[in-house]
Formats: structure tokens, C-alpha cells, sequence
């Protein structure tokens, strides 16, 4: 903190002392390293502190862009883990073809996910929506269900669904006789 504004009071003396030799009526600033007028029509460097400001400023910038990069790719990567934890919990409940056990298995795809941080949390709140809203156009064709049955079932997963998510127990969904192996 303190060697930032140290750097920050010398680069504003170094800028100023510039400035003020540019200002100067009739004179041209001299060039640091070489001690002389630069000639008409040549261009000058700048003084070694407006340089160095440069130089920071970049690294700076690039600093930044790579932690927002690195922070996508954390933001990514819990996303895959948490569909990789839907995936295993929707799989679990095939397996298992438990009956009644259909909203443990959400809220445990939704809390597994979720655990993952906040690319899971989103990974299972897409996932569980399009699921959803998949079943809603699947159920009454192939389970011969009504519109208002559907609504219901959906209404039942997705507090099951936001339930996971929110880190509570999936155990409370759990039906009992289900095998401790899920």
C-alpha cells in the first residue's frame, strides 16, 4: 500500500517536472538519457517514469484479465462437476427405481451440485428447468398424465430441486426403505 503511493507521488513529480518543460516558451524538453535537444521533426522518448507508468498500468490490466479468465475457468469447471453430480443422481434413481423416492434423488442432484460453488449452483438450476420443462411436454404423452397432474409433479421437483440447491438436507426427501447404497 505504502510503495504504491510512493510510486504514484513519484510518478505525479516526474509527469509534472515533464509538463513544465514543455511549457516553457522557446525551450524543448530535454531528452533524460542523452543530455541534449532533440533535433526538429525527431521524436523524443519519454522520460523513464512515464515508461514505468506504462509498464504498470499494463501489467496491471493484464493481471486483472487473468483473474477474471481464471475465475471463468473456475466458473466452468464447477459447472461440469455439477452436471457430472446431476447426471450420477439421475442415474442413481434409474437404478434404483425406487418408488416415491423421485424427489429425494432431485434435491440430492440439486445439494451435490450445488456444493460445487456457483457454476454447480447454476449448472443444476439449468438442468432441473429444462428437465422440467422437458417433462411437461413428455408426460402426458408417454405417462398418459393430465396438464394439472403435470403442474403438480413439477411443483413437487422444484422444491425439491431448489431445496438441494439451497444446501439443506436431501434427506428429508428421502423415502424410507430406499438403500443406504443411494
Amino acid at each position: 500500500m505504502a510503495a504504491s503511493r510512493l510510486l504514484e507521488a513519484d510518478t505525479r513529480q516526474i509527469r509534472t517536472a515533464y509538463f513544465l518543460k514543455l511549457a516553457q516558451p522557446g525551450k524543448r524538453p530535454v531528452d533524460e538519457d542523452s543530455h541534449c535537444c532533440p533535433q526538429a521533426g525527431a521524436s523524443s522518448s519519454p522520460p523513464l517514469g512515464i515508461s514505468t507508468m506504462k509498464l504498470f498500468t499494463g501489467l496491471i490490466l493484464c493481471s486483472l484479465v487473468l483473474g477474471v479468465h481464471s475465475q471463468w475457468l473456475s466458473f466452468l469447471g464447477e459447472a461440469y462437476e455439477g452436471a457430472k453430480d446431476m447426471w450420477r443422481a439421475y442415474s442413481d434413481m434409474r437404478e434404483a427405481n425406487f418408488k416415491g423416492a423421485d424427489k429425494y434423488f432431485h434435491a440430492r442432484g440439486n445439494y451435490d451440485a450445488a456444493q460445487r460453488g456457483p457454476g454447480g449452483v447454476w449448472a443444476a438450476e439449468v438442468i432441473s428447468n429444462g428437465r422440467e420443462a422437458l417433462q411437461g411436454i413428455t408426460d402426458p404423452l408417454f405417462k398418459g398424465m393430465t396438464r394439472d397432474q403435470v403442474r403438480e409433479d413439477t411443483k413437487a421437483d422444484q422444491f425439491a430441486n431448489e431445496w438441494g440447491r439451497s444446501g439443506k438436507d436431501p434427506n428429508h426427501f428421502r423415502p424410507p426403505g430406499l438403500p443406504d447404497k443411494y
